[in-house]
């Protein structure tokens, strides 16, 4: 079992945990798929070596899907550095988007008064109707008496 050469600052273990934290994956799974041998335990105690034996970081990424290297190579310093050097002068960091606030309290009592508003109309054309249906009867009760 050979060991990887990289950077004395690349901890492979603490990678092997980033990548199968961020893929949502348990050591308990992890163990399950490396095969009878390994427990969770066993994954615990390579997730804390700084260098990861060869033939096992091929086993690890291969049930990662990753690339090898990537856990071999994954520099969380540098990561930080690029992601702090991209934001400067006018960058931001936001919703290129509008933000739309809509008051439901405002429209629900809009919407109230406009309902009143119409009932109150068809109250009064309710009544208007009734008016000229009574002179209606009336004039034709005057009409039929003579």
């Amino acid at each position: 079992m050979a060991h990887t050469t990289s950077n004395p600052k690349i901890h492979e273990g603490r990678n092997l945990k980033r990548f199968r934290e961020m893929l949502g994956m348990k050591q308990d799974v992890l163990a399950f798929e490396l095969g009878e041998e390994w427990n969770q335990q066993k994954v615990s105690l390579l997730e804390q070596r700084e260098k990861i034996d060869s033939d096992i970081l091929e086993q690890v990424s291969a049930i990662l899907k990753i690339p090898s290297d990537a856990i071999r190579n994954f520099d969380e310093d540098q990561a930080i550095n690029i992601i702090s050097n991209t934001f400067h002068d006018q960058a931001y960091l936001g919703n290129p988007h509008s933000t739309f606030n809509v008051n439901p309290i405002t429209e629900i009592r809009r919407l109230h008064e406009e309902k009143m508003e119409l009932y109150e109309r068809m109250l009064k054309e309710k009544d208007d109707m009734m008016g000229r249906l009574e002179r209606l009867i009336g004039n034709r009760s005057k009409s039929e008496s003579l």
